[in-house]
């Protein structure tokens, strides 16, 4: 493969946006979140561009990776990607899953590395090639756009911290003015769904839960059905609810919505693989998981089990090309396919699309983003966009999307000045909670 272009170097580039003080189970979102850019040139004179959740132990195993990315064939991607998968990283990353709470010993650190530095690499085949992403894994295109959800939040008051959330004042009425104030009861994230559709157009709503009691959870989510009749709605407690909770609301929602999203966990010495599966056969709503099925021997269990519909296949912790294939075995074994989502970046953004793009089959849920909560933030130009409730897949070759080097290194900057990089979402809730603590069986608002 002599006339193959090789990859001539690999940047690693932190960077910061803003977000807004969202809750959930793990507290309130920071006024800051980071991620990492991964930026491929190869001797074509290209560029790839991948990005993925941001951790001072993920930025390790970038560094780690470098030398076997810098001189590889891009032609050779399968051998290249295969080497990252056999690397000493990934065993040690494996090796004592005990552990887990020491960085460096995170699998989903090792598989967030890896899929930026995946999507990179398929940028650059597009360019090469002059396809797009989605026709370079598996199953090829299959669309053009594909469902996305208007993910909404309970709302904090910023104005209650020290931090500095951004205001919003000087923007217009709507949308990008209310995803900065307050919504803390079923009128105020009705407001925020009804500005949503406004600007994207959305058909499909989900709720973040665990934060109330779910008993105001679960009215919030039938207030937006009769606001929004004719919209699939759900909610998402982060398997904060027992299993006799679960299984009460879930009765009361039956029929209602399209699915619940990880209504329980593990709980009194049983998996949470388990506790779906007792709730599926109690109530017979489908679920959806982000949870219990993060890797292939997990989805085995939870395949087994019926514990699950929906593997929500994010393609920053299952890498652009695993998710393809979890995609595959949805279309093949009568699974629905799905995608989990953080808050990301207009590079993620491209690479959900084409994701979605090239799912084969019909059934396909409305796929989860956080980016409406930071469009406006773009690092690229011209990036892709949400209309009538549908992501549209970017055109050109690769991801489709050209990096804005001006904002990648404002960003950049703004990382830079960040004193604590890691995520960490119990700082925000000090300012409503005294001392308060993460707890995975109670919603954060409950204390």
């Amino acid at each position: 493969m002599s006339d193959s272009p090789v990859i001539n170097s690999m940047r690693i580039v932190p960077v910061a946006g803003y977000d807004s003080m969202l809750l959930n189970i793990g507290g309130a979102h920071n006024c800051f979140f980071t991620r990492i850019i991964v930026i491929l040139t190869d001797s074509a004179g290209h560029t790839g561009v991948g990005e993925t959740p941001c951790h001072a132990s993920t930025l390790q195993l970038l560094e780690q990776f470098r030398p076997l990315i810098e001189g590889s064939s891009l032609l050779r991607l399968n051998a290249t990607l295969s080497q990252l998968f056999n690397s000493e990283a990934r065993q040690q990353q494996t090796a004592h899953t005990d552990e887990i709470h020491i960085p460096q010993m995170n699998p989903e650190k090792f598989y967030n590395a890896a899929a930026a530095i995946e999507a990179a690499l398929l940028d650059l085949q597009g360019k090469l090639f002059n396809l797009p992403v989605a026709d370079l894994l598996t199953s090829g295109k299959q669309r053009d756009r594909i469902p996305v959800l208007g993910y909404l939040f309970y709302i904090a008051d910023r104005r209650l911290t020290n931090m500095h959330y951004r205001s919003g004042e000087q923007a217009p009425d709507g949308w990008f003015r209310l995803r900065h104030e307050a919504a803390m009861d079923s009128a105020g994230v009705q407001r925020l769904a009804e500005a949503a559709v406004e600007q994207y157009g959305f058909r499909d709503f989900k709720l973040k839960g665990g934060v109330m009691a779910g008993e105001l959870e679960v009215e919030t989510v039938e207030a937006l059905l009769r606001r929004f009749p004719h919209a699939r709605v759900t909610v998402d407690p982060n398997a904060c609810w027992s299993l006799d909770e679960a299984i009460r609301f879930g009765k009361q929602l039956a029929g209602k919505v399209p699915y619940l999203e990880d209504p329980c966990g593990a709980e009194q010495g049983y998996s949470g693989r388990e506790t779906l599966a007792e709730f599926r056969r109690a109530t017979g709503v489908p679920v959806a998981t982000n949870m219990i099925a993060n890797d292939w021997r997990q989805l085995h269990h939870a395949l087994q089990l019926n514990a699950i519909d929906i593997p929500l296949a994010d393609p920053h912790f299952w890498t652009m090309r695993n998710a393809n294939v979890v995609a595959q075995l949805c279309n093949e074994w009568g699974l629905t396919t799905g995608c989990h989502s953080n808050n990301h970046f207009d590079i993620s953004l491209a690479m959900v699309a084409h994701l979605g793009a090239a799912a084969p089959g019909e059934r396909l849920t409305a796929f989860d983003t956080h980016w409406i909560w930071q469009d406006g933030q773009q690092l690229t130009h011209q990036p892709p966009q949400i209309r009538d409730g549908y992501l549209e897949l970017p055109p050109g070759p690769g991801l489709g999307i050209e990096l804005n080097m001006e904002r990648v290194e404002q960003a950049h900057a703004l990382y830079n000045t960040l004193p604590d990089k890691n995520r960490n979402d119990a700082l925000g809730m000090q300012f409503l909670i005294d001392n308060w603590r993460y707890d995975a069986k109670r919603p954060s608002l409950v204390r």
